[in-house]
């Protein structure tokens, strides 16, 4: 009894008490000249989260989407301009047809949120032809609506898998090629890694310096598979919902730590 109710009452509340003080420290001592312009968030864990917590998968789902604002307000804080949020894989869309209905309708009504909130300006990014109509259209009408409205971006990543991001812009390369009147000889000679930045889901934009990811999992799966080629990772043992600012700031204070060698 005594360990329980040191485990679920008097633990907690400590956290509670010191973890705001522990805040500020982390962000008094940020060097905000070493704060990461592009983050990539890989928004993981949220069925677990869901199962450790007696619910459904989509309760995870909606939860795991409350948290974006939070995540924002903090990217903000930090000064990032470039947010890319994984919110669901091409893999993902082999889920059960119930759970993936309900997965795309609250993935909607989150983009719709945030564009509505004119705070940052919304691209979808991934192979978009792969989803249904309506929230292809939903996700069009987003980037519409929050065009220009601020300096910061947030990239949602639908539908998106590395590896056809970049079969996607080959294929779009060699059909500018082939517009363009240049034989196969030609196309293959002025194939560069320059000329595949240009076809990406992310082009015209910088490559992220962090990638984050939740839940404890220490891979990327695919993610940004190109521009990731140089990025730092962090890895955080917290599934998505529960992901606090203070793990945010470490996840900072880990990377202003490091010392970034481009491969030298």
């Amino acid at each position: 009894m005594a360990v329980d109710l040191i485990r679920d009452v008097i633990k907690p509340a400590i956290k509670s008490i010191l973890y705001p003080t522990y805040e500020k420290r982390l962000l008094r001592l940020l060097d905000r000249t070493q704060t990461p312009h592009h983050v990539g968030v890989i928004l993981d864990g949220n069925r677990r989260w869901a199962k450790n917590n007696f619910g459904r998968p989509e309760d995870g789902h909606r939860k795991g989407a409350e948290k974006i604002v939070e995540l924002l307000d903090w990217c903000e804080e930090a000064d990032v301009t470039i947010v890319t949020l994984w919110l669901l894989s091409t893999d993902n869309l082999n889920r059960d047809p119930d759970e993936l209905d309900a997965l795309l309708k609250i993935i909607s009504g989150a983009v719709e949120y945030l564009a509505a909130q004119k705070r940052w300006e919304i691209k979808a990014l991934g192979a978009l032809d792969l989803l249904p109509q309506w929230l292809q259209t939903s996700l069009h009408q987003a980037e519409v609506d929050s065009k220009g409205c601020s300096p910061m971006v947030v990239n949602v990543a639908i539908g998106y898998g590395g590896r056809r991001e970049i079969v996607d812009a080959v294929r779009d390369y060699i059909k500018a090629g082939v517009e363009g009147k240049k034989s196969a000889d030609e196309i293959a000679e002025d194939l560069t890694i320059s000329e595949i930045d240009k076809h990406l889901y992310t082009k015209g934009m910088p490559d992220p310096e962090l990638v984050n990811r939740t839940s404890g999992e220490q891979r990327l799966s695919g993610f940004l598979l190109w521009q990731s080629a140089h990025s730092e990772f962090y890895f955080c043992e917290a599934y998505w919902p529960d992901f606090r600012r203070v793990d945010f700031l470490r996840a900072l204070r880990a990377y202003a730590q490091r010392h970034r060698r481009y491969g030298l």
